[in-house]
């Protein structure tokens, strides 16, 4: 009963001070200001609120808009004394609210009036903005600021925190060319299959659905690569290791995946790989492991800037490509084809 005595107390005093005092826009020098430490995490974001100058600040109420689907309110927090109503989410805006209680003056000068942490549901970037702040000094008269702060927060992948691919993926997700294997994970050092990859350049280069056949044996009908490998092969973008085999599931080589790029290259350029100029070298010291039907792939590829050497030296045709190599180079395919 005592709780909810409290709770209807501060309920009315801020009702009062909001409903039926007059308000007025803010003539003194108070100042409002919205920070983070941290705008991109795995999860969680706090913002901090701060009023400067404060003359006397008795109470508050502040109103966010955010996009529900993507984030969550975790808690609300301040350090004042007094009594806070837990945040409130409806239709994208969050309101939260803080009151002293009794006959005590109200904040004065720099204060932090409370923080706000909020939870990422899914990776990519959303925004906080605080649109409103409703101030009530001791002597219940209120005041009204329209706020314009807002914050960009962005959540990335667990394991891909100090990966040197963390820009370039998290990129290709906001674009949603790219998924993660779940939810906080993108696995970005686990190879790539020759069916996946050929699934993410059909999607990069946004190819129509193909009521043709493939000559593969091994592409069979249900499997959830069907539609994507035909999708890739009526335009011309991959072949197989045979003459019926593509080998859906085969880890994809990295001379395997550079032909696959230069193939989308010649396509959105209405030519022939055959008819695009090389320079016909090489410059990395394994160019021997080169299978002689990748050499003008891996020239006109390095040439084009959409492949690089695992070194300096070596381009490693034969090693297997791994998924952060995969989308860092649909992600200059896409920048080459002005898709």
């Amino acid at each position: 009963m005592k709780h909810k005595l409290i709770w209807s107390a501060v309920v009315c005093t801020l009702c009062s001070a909001i409903t039926f005092t007059t308000a007025a826009f803010a003539e003194d020098a108070s100042q409002f200001t919205m920070s983070t430490s941290d705008t991109e995490s795995t999860g969680e974001f706090t913002v901090t609120l701060k009023g400067e100058q404060l003359a006397d600040l008795f109470a508050y109420e502040a109103k966010f808009s955010i996009d529900a689907s993507k984030l969550e309110v975790v808690k609300a927090e301040t350090k004042i004394e007094g009594f806070s109503i837990s945040p409130i989410l409806k239709d994208n805006e969050v309101t939260i609210a803080h009151t002293k209680i009794g006959k005590v003056d109200g904040e004065k000068g720099d204060v932090i009036l409370g923080t706000i942490t909020f939870k990422a549901k899914k990776v990519g970037t959303t925004n906080v903005k605080w649109t409103s702040l409703k101030t009530v000094d001791h002597t219940l008269k209120n005041q009204i600021f329209t706020m314009n702060a807002s914050q960009d927060f962005t959540k990335i992948f667990s394991d891909l925190a100090g990966h040197w691919a963390k820009p370039d993926i998290m990129e290709m997700v906001g674009k949603q060319i790219v998924e993660g294997m779940d939810d906080d994970h993108f696995a970005p050092d686990t190879n790539v299959t020759r069916a996946q990859f050929a699934t993410l350049i059909a999607k990069v280069m946004n190819l129509k659905d193909s009521a043709g056949q493939t000559p593969f044996d091994d592409v069979a009908s249900g499997f959830w690569y069907e539609s994507t490998v035909k999708k890739a092969y009526a335009a011309g973008l991959i072949d197989g290791i045979s003459e019926h085999e593509f080998a859906p599931e085969k880890n994809i080589t990295r001379e395997e995946m550079t032909a696959m790029l230069i193939r989308a290259k010649a396509q959105a350029a209405g030519t022939k790989v055959q008819d695009m100029p090389a320079n016909g070298e090489i410059p990395f010291q394994d160019e021997a492991e080169v299978s002689e039907w990748a050499k003008p792939f891996v020239q006109l590829a390095v040439e084009a800037g959409l492949m690089n050497g695992r070194s300096d030296q070596a381009f490693a045709p034969q090693e297997h490509a791994s998924r952060a190599e995969a989308v860092v180079v649909l992600k200059r395919l896409l920048k080459d084809v002005g898709h």
